[in-house]
């Protein structure tokens, strides 16, 4: 398969893609690649192109649209990860490798327990950087869209957002201590094409009771995931696996 880049709408013509910047320098530079050979371009719109480079200099690389590509590397179901902000670059961690597994953005939570906060003449950097990983991710699980990294939402913010969607699932180690395993089953087999999911991790220390409690008045599912207590940036994926076996190889066996 050829490597693939999302290219800015704007830069695509009737029959050929304009690529700059950091793209345009990945393809001369660390690709090495030359008049002939082929990329995929993505116009982040659940469009993907075969190409063919017919011409690069230093400051840009033009490239002949072949054929569209058939997308179906997405899943049937819109996924938010609100993730309780956890220390060093674990949340760099989850915006990787939950790109990889299919989330369609992601929410960085100031919980009760985050260590990490983030200043405010700091935020735009942090979102530009994340943003960055979820790009470069998507290029390499070959997806249509890149994942949104949206700015850092508070409980309130959170609250009132669970009603935009059709499920949340809420991560809390406790349900699995008592031995409540039913709550993300439920919800899994409950999912419909088309549907938007959302999804609540608390940082290292968990989600407070309290938080727990405006969860669950608001509409939210608490989960426990299995009988082991998981890492902050190991719980998500742990969903997401969930939910690609669900939705993807379960319905190849049905």
């Amino acid at each position: 398969m050829s490597q693939r880049y999302f290219i800015p709408k704007e830069q695509f013509q009737d029959h050929s893609v304009i690529i700059q910047g950091e793209d345009a320098r990945h393809i001369r530079k660390v690709m090495r690649m030359t008049d002939g050979e082929t990329i995929t371009c993505c116009d982040n719109d659940g469009h993907a192109f075969l190409c063919k480079i017919r011409d690069l200099d230093e400051q840009k690389v033009i490239a002949d649209i072949l054929e569209e590509q058939p997308a179906n590397q997405e899943l049937d179901i819109n996924i938010t990860v609100v993730q309780g902000m956890p220390k060093s670059d674990k949340l760099e961690w989850v915006v990787q490798k939950g790109t990889e597994l299919g989330v369609n953005s992601f929410v960085p939570f100031t919980a009760d327990r985050s260590i990490v906060k983030w200043p405010a003449n700091k935020v735009d950097k942090k979102v530009s950087r994340l943003q960055k990983i979820a790009k470069e991710s998507a290029e390499q699980s070959h997806r249509v869209y890149i994942p949104e990294i949206i700015e850092p939402w508070t409980l309130q913010d959170l609250i009132q957002a669970i009603s935009d969607y059709d499920s949340c699932v809420v991560a809390y180690e406790e349900e699995g201590k008592r031995g409540q395993q039913t709550g993300l089953p439920s919800v899994l087999n409950n999912l419909e094409s088309g549907q938007r999911l959302l999804i609540v991790i608390g940082p290292e220390g968990g989600l407070s009771k309290s938080e727990v409690d405006a969860f669950q008045s608001a509409g939210g599912v608490l989960c426990g995931l299995g009988s082991r207590i998981l890492r902050t940036e190991t719980a998500p994926l742990f969903i997401l696996s969930a939910i690609a076996y669900q939705l993807e190889l379960l319905s190849e066996v049905k």
